[in-house]
């Protein structure tokens, strides 16, 4: 049986509207894909804490999770993951790359012209209805 991993990931937005989209390193799992950056949420860890510990983690900055935006089960090969989007903003610092190998702004619609993980599609695909 698969195991189920349950992670958060973090839709952030600047003030010009667009959503900060990070490249995975060869290195990670599913790499040179991209995604909303985040990570597994630990044992007693509520979804909201585990986010503000991975983006500060990952991208060296402080993030206020604002709510959950959407929620998708995605079973890959070796695992079966369920992703919670939510929106957050930066309240401190500027997002920095330890673990990815590129961070990028894109505007709603441009976001579908990157390769993006498949469990960050259903996401991704709401954005861009949205604008």
């Amino acid at each position: 049986m698969k195991k189920l991993v349950k992670v958060v990931a973090a839709i952030i937005e600047n003030d010009k509207k667009e959503i900060l989209c990070a490249l995975r390193s060869p290195e990670m799992a599913i790499p040179n894909m991209w995604e909303f950056p985040g990570g597994k949420v630990e044992k007693d860890e509520d979804i909201y804490t585990a986010l503000i510990r991975e983006i500060h983690e990952e991208l060296d900055c402080t993030i206020e999770p604002i709510d959950l935006y959407h929620d998708n089960t995605h079973e890959y090969e070796a695992f079966i993951i369920n992703i919670l989007c939510l929106k957050c903003k930066i309240t401190e610092g500027t997002p920095t790359p330890s673990e990815h190998s590129k961070l990028i702004w894109l505007e709603r619609e441009n976001l579908e012209s990157l390769r993006w993980a498949p469990a960050d599609i259903p996401a991704v695909e709401q954005l861009i209805k949205e604008k």
